[in-house]
């Protein structure tokens, strides 16, 4: 082609993306998104693995209810916007969508036979199958402030599962209680209302009465507690004479439904800490023993648990949607700004960058907004460590499917 024509249909293009320009709205109420047709930019680099769509590709459901309270627009994309696209290796991509057809969200169930069928396709046909199958949309905030200038950027933070000693009955040194929830919690949430301050249930007789009867385990550091409560879930390995421990997974049963308030950014606040990783944290309290209590308390939210066996299979925690989570393929998300059970895919750059297709699985108390996420980093110390880290800027995008019925 010469390079007269290469600039005609440059023009072209231009002007059918401009009028494909306005955000989308998702409605967290049903599956359902405008979606204008595909970008005009051309998909992928790669001729051979790249579709050829056009503007004749067919849309996506009805329109969202713009009068929604929601946090997010939905802008569409090319693939050659999705940044780290061909980095991530196709057969973790591919597996993590079989594994999200476990309990996939209804708008990509009708998707899971051919994923399923075409795990054993030849690499670059997987890939074109996903550039056909799936719309990405870029996820900004609704709205720019002074704070988030940029809308499209968002912050990607990490969580994981601790594995921490414990014990099922209290003594001189396991005497930290861990909960299952009290009636009058599910009572308060069932009405709507939130429950006891984290300051309320360790100091008030009155509460610590509603709770005779509901410790579950007993950890030797409050420090661990405060963990657990903020990663909403836990291993115990509760050791056995003579034998192996037993381990047993603490599962997230509820909150008290007060607001959460990060305990290492009081502490920052406060002149203790300059930087708010697990490890200074743990440190600082030790040196401060007098400002333990209060560090606690500011943090007024507190989270109570089920407790059961691991058995054999050991697979992550459950998540908000109710599958087990997979390292390093599974976020929390703000569900009022991103469906759960649909793939995503995040770009972040920092001292850990990260390009990959993950699977919003779960959600959390400070994880909100329009484009944040919570990246789930596996079980065990290492895992804590790298979550620790894990703080930098995000670009989301929704991978939607494209062959939607009228």
């Amino acid at each position: 082609m010469t390079r007269l024509s290469l600039n005609l249909l440059g023009i072209v293009l231009a002007m059918v993306l401009l009028s494909c320009a306005q955000p989308v709205l998702y409605n967290p109420s049903t599956p359902s998104v405008v979606a204008p047709t595909t970008s005009s930019k051309s998909l992928g680099s790669q001729p051979s693995v790249t579709p050829e769509l056009s503007a004749s590709s067919p849309t996506m459901g009805s329109s969202a209810n713009p009068q929604n309270a929601i946090k997010s627009a939905w802008i569409p994309g090319s693939w050659n916007d999705i940044e780290g696209w061909s980095s991530d290796p196709i057969h973790e991509i591919w597996s993590t969508l079989v594994a999200g057809c476990e309990k996939p969200h209804p708008i990509m169930k009708p998707l899971c036979p051919q994923i399923r069928q075409r795990s054993l396709d030849e690499e670059s046909e997987q890939r074109l199958w996903i550039m056909t199958h799936l719309q990405p949309y870029q996820i900004v905030s609704r709205e720019s402030s002074a704070q988030t200038p940029a809308r499209e950027l968002g912050l990607l933070t990490s969580y994981y599962e601790p594995e921490i000693p414990a014990q099922l009955s209290p003594d001189a040194n396991f005497k930290y209680p861990l909960f299952a929830p009290p009636a009058s919690l599910l009572a308060a949430r069932a009405q709507g209302k939130p429950w006891f301050s984290r300051q309320d249930i360790e100091s008030s007789g009155v509460v610590q009465n509603e709770l005779k009867g509901k410790a579950l385990a007993w950890l030797s550091d409050p420090l661990d507690v405060m963990i657990v409560h903020i990663q909403g879930s836990a291993r115990l390995k509760v050791a056995s004479s003579g034998t192996a421990p037993t381990v047993y997974r603490l599962k997230f049963a509820a909150s008290n439904d007060q607001p959460y308030v990060s305990m290492g950014r009081w502490m920052m606040d406060q002149g203790l800490l300059k930087d708010a990783s697990w490890p200074n944290i743990r440190a600082t309290l030790q040196a401060h023993p007098e400002r333990a209590q209060e560090a606690f308390w500011s943090n007024p939210r507190y989270v109570f648990f089920s407790l059961e066996p691991l058995g054999q299979a050991q697979t992550g925690p459950t998540g908000a949607w109710g599958v087990p989570l997979l390292a390093g393929r599974s976020v929390a998300v703000d569900p009022q700004s991103v469906p759960l059970g649909i793939p995503l895919w995040l770009a972040s750059s920092g001292a850990s960058p990260l390009s990959r297709l993950v699977l919003a699985q779960d959600t959390g108390g400070a994880i909100q907004g329009a484009v944040r996420a919570d990246f789930f980093a596996g079980t065990g110390e290492a895992a804590g460590v790298w979550a620790g880290q894990m703080k930098q800027p995000l670009k989301m995008w929704a991978l939607w499917p494209r062959d939607l019925p009228q």
